[in-house]
């Protein structure tokens, strides 16, 4: 199925993390060369898909 393109709506939010939570962030951030935005959105992906499983 190929989504319409839809307009990205956007809101920005502030995550406190644990000193050593930001350092495997950044640490995996290093190694697979993508930006922290990025794995954040694809984690919350993975949570929505279990979710309704």
């Amino acid at each position: 199925m190929v989504m319409a393109n839809k307009k990205w709506s956007v809101k920005r939010i502030t995550v406190n993390l644990a000193s050593t939570e930001v350092e495997m962030l950044e640490t995996y951030c290093q190694m697979t060369g993508r930006p922290a935005t990025d794995v954040i959105r694809e984690l919350i992906r993975t949570l929505e898909l279990r979710a309704s499983a």
